[in-house]
């Protein structure tokens, strides 16, 4: 589904990913995790189209996409979470996930009116809202909603574009323990029906979701494996894991 193929990027002198190449199957839940500054969020803005590699080739589900803005590559099939939740905050759950919904099924674009009006995409909003356990939420302001239901809704609003591919910038941040859970689950219902790459710091999530973990560190990927794997590489666990693998 993904193909990455001597990815690099620098910002002056600091080189943030370094000959990057990574395969994720189709249906597969790929994590890559790294201690700070290990080039994950700057790895994922490439593969969206926010930031361009200087060099390398991104391969989506057959074609080159390197060259496209994130638009297109959203029509292709790509959808991304990011770090800090990215709503419209005045507008309400259901007004959220509507104009996603909207926004990728072709319908007339009214972007100032009432989306969640139109039946059809009513409809597909009640569908995401139900599976992200928002429907009592739908008509509150997106704004006013706790932090994991913020990531509840954004995780929503990707999915409402039919994503091929989900691409994930730490979704449990910030989350209380309780809102951990409820992500975590959610993303455990998605397993098998949607490619995701997923970039996480918590490992306890990361361990128990991901099909093969690759482990970014200084901007390179110093293995990829199953959980097992991954908590057993010395390597690993000298240069991020330490005593959290144990």
């Amino acid at each position: 589904m993904l193909r990455l193929e001597g990815l690099t990027k620098s910002y002056g002198a600091l080189r943030v990913t370094d000959d990057v190449d990574l395969a994720v199957e189709p249906g597969e839940l790929r994590a890559v995790i790294g201690p700070n500054g290990a080039g994950k969020t700057t790895l994922v803005h490439q593969i969206s189209g926010l930031a361009r590699p200087d060099r390398g080739r991104i391969v989506f589900d057959g074609r080159e996409i390197g060259h496209l803005a994130m638009p297109e590559r959203v029509r292709l099939g790509l959808a991304r979470s990011f770090q800090i939740t990215s709503i419209l905050p005045g507008f309400s759950v259901r007004e959220n996930v509507a104009l996603a919904v909207q926004a990728c099924s072709g319908s007339s674009f009214r972007f100032f009116g009432d989306a969640s009006r139109e039946a059809g995409l009513n409809e597909a909003a009640t569908d995401l809202l139900a599976r992200f356990g928002l429907i009592g939420r739908d008509a509150v302001p997106a704004g006013r909603l706790s932090y994991g239901e913020k990531r509840q809704l954004e995780l929503a609003m990707a999915l409402a574009t039919r994503p091929k591919l989900l691409l994930l910038d730490e979704p449990l941040a910030g989350t209380s323990h309780a809102e951990s859970r409820q992500v975590v689950e959610t993303l455990r219902a998605l397993k098998g029906k949607v490619t995701i790459l997923l970039v996480e710091h918590d490992m306890e999530a990361v361990f128990a979701l991901a099909d093969r973990v690759s482990v970014l560190v200084y901007g390179r990927v110093i293995a990829t494996g199953t959980p097992s794997e991954i908590r057993a590489d010395p390597e690993v666990r000298a240069a991020y894991l330490g005593e959290e693998a144990a």
